[in-house]
């Protein structure tokens, strides 16, 4: 019997259970991979927006990573929301002693348009983590912010990916172009070359959590061995299905369905 895979998130809180933590480890359960979480930031937040954010101690993170790694180290990881400088160099050090695959959701702004990280830290994660990345997922203002480039033709978002990949170091790229018009269109670049995943586009207000769902499958694929193109295409099967099937909960913008492709694709 093959032993249960461990996929690992280090972000933040959502007590409605749509985004942080708790959508990373639904993801990872529907994926059929064990989740293990270490906290970054409690986060006061629903399907309204954020009400409030209380970032953990450096030394508080620390010390949930070292009992991970101490006792059964996870065989992917990934990072959503690190609220300060201290917390991502603390991390970055942990992921360069590590030969695991990494995945960096770059986590600024919620859904809501709520801030959620400062602007001195935006520059720190790019010169920190993102060069660590085997695959960061930015949606397009997150690559706006870190690239200095408008992003809205499909010439630009290729010179960004190419920007990721080049320049700021990451071994992958998904830029996300929920943002833009037209279907769902999603780009993938590697050192490899440059992919496309494209799905409907549904008319929906509930997509809070799409970007820590989106990366935490992709986590989770890597976690079993898949390779970076089979693990985006998963995620891309994953996200679409959850967006076209949510439970509508909440006044706001709402979760996605975290169960919907293992229950009509089943697990794989």
């Amino acid at each position: 019997m093959n032993k249960l895979k461990i996929a690992l998130t280090i972000a933040g809180t959502d007590p409605s259970g749509g985004a942080g933590v708790m959508a990373d480890l639904k993801s990872f359960h529907s994926c059929g991979v064990y989740g293990m979480a270490a906290i970054t930031s409690i986060v006061a937040q629903n399907s309204l927006g954020v009400q409030h954010i209380h970032n953990l101690e450096q030394t508080w993170v620390e010390e949930q990573l070292e009992s991970v790694f101490s006792d059964e180290p996870p065989h992917a990881l990934k990072t959503g929301m690190i609220p300060t400088i201290d917390m991502m160099t603390m991390i970055a050090n942990q992921i360069k002693s590590k030969s695991i695959p990494y995945v960096i959701d770059p986590v600024m702004i919620a859904k809501s348009g709520d801030s959620l990280m400062a602007p001195q830290g935006r520059q720190a994660l790019k010169n920190t983590l993102l060069p660590l990345a085997d695959v960061a997922t930015p949606n397009i203002p997150e690559a706006e912010e870190i690239t200095q480039m408008k992003l809205q033709t499909e010439a630009e978002i290729k010179k960004a990916g190419r920007f990721f990949i080049n320049e700021i170091g990451s071994k992958g790229v998904v830029l996300k172009g929920g943002h833009l018009e037209g279907d769902a269109r999603d780009y993938l670049f590697t050192k490899e070359g440059e992919f496309t995943f494209t799905a409907p586009r549904f008319d929906t207000l509930h997509t809070h959590g799409t970007g820590c769902t989106f990366s935490a499958v992709i986590t989770a694929e890597l976690a079993k061995g898949k390779s970076v193109y089979d693990a985006v295409a998963k995620a891309k099967a994953y996200i679409s299905l959850a967006i076209e099937h949510t439970p509508e909960i909440g006044q706001g913008r709402g979760p996605v369905n975290h169960f919907a492709y293992q229950q009509l694709k089943g697990w794989d």
